[in-house]
């Protein structure tokens, strides 16, 4: 019998041996202690306690959307409690001329870089004011189609370096959507130009209902930054600090011209998918909850801040009061905002000549809208 041939080369060794190199990148632990001093971010007392009341707000404003939603008087919802370290943690390394892409569930971000709460409330009922944003502020409306947002960065960061601007563009998905051809386009696109731009994996373990282990057999998402050749990082997706600063030295690179990072935050929602009906207890262990409880973000941050005497109680009550008057005032905005007609929507779509038939329905519809 013949012998078998050696390989030239251990092709599984290889991809072992990359894999190994995707290790979580950690400042506080459960506990709110500092486990990485070396990756602590250089953040005065005012910026951690600003870091907390945005969390807090946050947290509140998921806790009365969802139940805005219950009611009817919100449209579409993506619940982010779990999150807040991953979304606004990226989001605080920002400065204000940079351009964030988001997903639907991003719409935390997109309120902390300057869109009124009023037409969050409004893009989530489908108005079309929801998505007019003001003047200056530096954001696409969520994108809907999953992962499309990728191909999109990738093409507004090349504007930003052909335009010579020192900005970066952000853009956000989740697990699911590391699964799209649209982020292994928009990753590599922006590799192959060096564009500044930081392509962020919410990995919240769950697809809508599909695990992320039966999407796909790499042991990190991160990884899949190899093949595009830029550099990719885990960070624990529940310590605010660490995703602060990973994104903090992905902006730093992008700038220098050095390139796109791609950033995987382990984290997790503690609620559905969307509000249209999932049910995670159908796809979800309650053991799998009560791990991820203890990882919350909120709580690690608040044990940090506390024995630093920079957070109690009474402050933390104080931001949450704030967060239920601001989301009363803008709901009520939102309710007294006219109401978008038929004919509204197609106008919008149209800066030039109807088609014939679309013509022929708009002025029905004005017509009916009218009486």
């Amino acid at each position: 019998m013949a012998s078998k041939k050696q390989a030239p080369f251990d092709a599984v060794a290889v991809l072992n041996e990359i894999e190994s190199k995707f290790e979580l990148v950690q400042v506080l632990d459960l506990d709110g202690n500092v486990v990485n001093e070396a990756f602590m971010p250089d953040l005065t007392d005012e910026q951690l306690v600003e870091l907390m009341e945005r969390m807090v707000w946050t947290r509140v404003l998921d806790q009365r959307s969802i139940s805005l939603n219950r009611q009817g008087r919100l449209g579409f919802y993506a619940p982010t409690a779990g999150q807040e370290a991953s979304q606004l943690g990226s989001h605080y390394a920002l400065e204000k001329e940079d351009w964030i892409l988001p997903g639907y569930r991003d719409v935390p971000q997109l309120i902390w870089q300057g869109l009124p709460l009023t037409k969050a409330f409004l893009w989530s009922r489908g108005h079309f004011v929801g998505s007019q944003f003001p003047e200056g502020m530096h954001a696409l409306a969520p994108q809907i189609i999953i992962g499309a947002q990728y191909v999109q960065t990738a093409g507004v960061a090349l504007g930003l370096k052909k335009r010579g601007q020192q900005a970066v563009a952000i853009t956000y998905t989740g697990d699911g959507g590391s699964s799209q051809g649209d982020f292994y386009e928009g990753i590599n696109f922006a590799s192959a130009f060096k564009a500044p731009a930081i392509f962020v994996i919410q990995n919240n373990n769950y697809a809508i209902s599909t695990p992320r282990d039966k999407q796909t057999a790499a042991k990190t998402l991160a990884q899949k930054s190899v093949a595009a050749g830029i550099p990719g990082i885990v960070v624990d997706g529940m310590d605010v600090l660490a995703v602060y600063e990973v994104t903090r030295q992905a902006r730093e690179r992008a700038i220098a011209g050095d390139g796109p990072t791609l950033i995987e935050t382990m984290t997790y929602r503690y609620g559905p998918h969307t509000m249209a009906g999932d049910d995670p207890t159908r796809y979800r262990t309650s053991d799998d909850d009560a791990e991820w409880i203890k990882k919350d973000p909120l709580v690690r941050f608040r044990k940090f801040l506390e024995a630093k005497g920079l957070w109690n109680e009474e402050k933390e009550n104080e931001v949450m009061e704030r967060a239920k008057e601001d989301i009363k005032n803008a709901i009520k905005e939102a309710d007294a905002t006219p109401k978008q007609t038929v004919s509204q929507l197609a106008e919008i779509m149209y800066s030039g000549e109807m088609p014939a038939n679309l013509k022929e329905q708009y002025e029905i519809y004005k017509e009916k809208e009218s009486k």
